[in-house]
């Protein structure tokens, strides 16, 4: 049971009492977290992330609200001297534990499509690093917290043009059933061969009944154009004779 005490409130400052600790300074905090937030939000929304615009509004937000409390908890330990002389409460270790759990809501977003595609990778380090941007603006540290947000623009909006540019490697399967009077897996791998195509390993199962194999080879190759090039892939097998069925994944 809650007691109203009209004595009590009589002694509290309204609303000042509410408005405590709020201030042109902390408010520029918020808002500029608030901004860092919304743009790599905006950025991660485009692209259809889970970790969208409100998550990471969220994520910033909260990360500088716990450093401005931290904050404000270190400073109070300066004017109530309580507790021992010399004694002042860490505001990093609040921080620390932000970062942490971070580990959690980073792990979220990280999804496996197959065997060789991972997607969120990006999203999860985008979330960690715009908690690290709230810190940075509420601890006050406006310059860093600022620059911080114009790097990982930079880096989420024009790095992935530079990346399309990469030719770097690419993983796929590619299952084939035939028949095994009329084709053979070295077959299989001679033609593939011209393409530039190296097989790392080769899964089979054969059926000595019925005469037919089918065995899964496993890929890698420079990415040029992966839909295109799969197509090309799986064309150097279909002429071949005996081939009953093709499966591709990439």
């Amino acid at each position: 049971m809650i007691i109203f005490c009209p004595a009590l409130a009589a002694t509290i400052d309204f609303p000042g009492y509410f408005l405590k600790g709020i201030n042109p300074d902390i408010l520029v905090r918020l808002a500029l977290a608030g901004v860092a937030g919304s743009l790599l939000g905006i950025e991660r929304e485009r692209h259809g992330r889970a970790a969208g615009l409100r998550t990471t509004l969220l994520v910033c937000l909260s990360a500088c609200i716990a450093m401005i409390i931290s904050d404000g908890f270190y400073l109070q330990s300066f004017v109530n001297q309580n507790g021992p002389v010399g004694w002042h409460p860490d505001p990093a270790r609040l921080a620390a534990g932000v970062l942490s759990g971070m580990g959690f809501l980073g792990a979220g977003v990280i999804v496996r499509q197959s065997s060789h595609l991972i997607r969120g990778v990006t999203t999860a380090a985008t979330l960690w690093f715009v908690t690290i941007i709230g810190l940075a603006f509420g601890a006050g540290a406006i310059g860093i917290g600022l620059l911080a947000t114009a790097v990982s623009m930079l880096i989420l909006m024009v790095i992935p043009h530079v990346e399309s540019m990469i030719k770097n490697d690419w993983y796929s399967d590619i299952g084939v059933s035939f028949a095994t009077s009329e084709c053979s897996v070295d077959k299989i791998v001679e033609v593939l061969m011209p393409l530039g195509v190296k097989v790392k390993g080769i899964d089979i199962e054969e059926d000595l009944e019925v005469g037919r194999c089918h065995a899964t080879f496993h890929l890698r190759y420079k990415r040029r154009g992966t839909v295109v090039f799969s197509d090309t892939i799986t064309g150097v097998i279909r002429v071949l004779p005996g081939v009953r069925r093709i499966s591709f994944q990439s």
